[in-house]
């Protein structure tokens, strides 16, 4: 990672308006040129606030829950190229759910942040299967920037709302797009492996539940891939 990782925590907005639960994913065929799962923990807040230290910043938090920040890659690395950051490749799902849990509830997980950061966080085993298969395994204590730290830079200078849901990013191993880039550094032979129509996806987190997705391809040729001009 470059070093401003280390210095403050991105964000990035994304789509309200295509917030989904357990069931059934709806993907464009443009969707499926690299269509990835990511394995996040997502907190929701309770409460309105502005300019909030991070040192206050938990007790905005009404709980958390499982999210699978869904990604198009190749819509999303094509616009990324304009500086962007993440829009079309981003819109289409954000799976959360199935449980809302509150701090409380985790108070036997909460562990101790990293040398030099501020706010709680929680030893939370995160796995996520693909048809079955284990292919993700992490841990919600392996953040870096606390949700806490996350919330102060959001709320600076704005309103945080009631209901708004804040990802914690990828955990580690915790999309194809990572998986496959390591896996073609130790193998030149490595097949690369993205989502296809029926795949089902399985996350887990230790007292966050189970989230379960079926991906469905919608039946249009309709293409956005297809108008880039020459």
């Amino acid at each position: 990672m470059i070093a401003e990782f280390d210095q403050y925590p991105i964000f990035y907005f994304t789509n309200h308006n295509a917030i989904q639960g357990p069931g059934e994913i709806e993907c464009m065929p443009d969707h499926f040129q690299k269509l990835d799962f990511e394995l996040e923990v997502a907190a929701v807040i309770g409460k309105k606030g502005r300019n909030i230290t991070a040192a206050e910043a938990d007790d905005y938090i009404a709980g958390f829950t499982i999210m699978n920040d869904m990604s198009a890659r190749t819509l999303q690395m094509e616009e990324m190229l304009l500086n962007l950051g993440p829009a079309k490749g981003k819109d289409f799902s954000t799976v959360i759910g199935p449980w809302l849990v509150t701090p409380d509830e985790l108070l036997e997980y909460k562990t101790s942040a990293k040398s030099g950061h501020t706010g709680n966080t929680y030893n939370l085993e995160m796995t996520c299967t693909v048809n079955g298969k284990q292919v993700s395994a992490g841990n919600m204590a392996d953040m870096d920037w606390t949700f806490a730290e996350i919330i102060e830079r959001c709320a600076y200078g704005v309103d945080i709302l009631p209901g708004d849901v804040i990802g914690s990013g990828t955990v580690g191993t915790g999309c194809f797009l990572e998986l496959n880039g390591t896996g073609l550094l130790n193998d030149s032979n490595f097949k690369p492996q993205w989502l296809q129509d029926g795949d089902v996806v399985e996350m887990e987190i230790t007292g966050l539940g189970h989230l379960s997705n079926t991906i469905k391809k919608v039946d249009t040729d309709f293409s956005i891939l297809t108008l880039k001009k020459k």
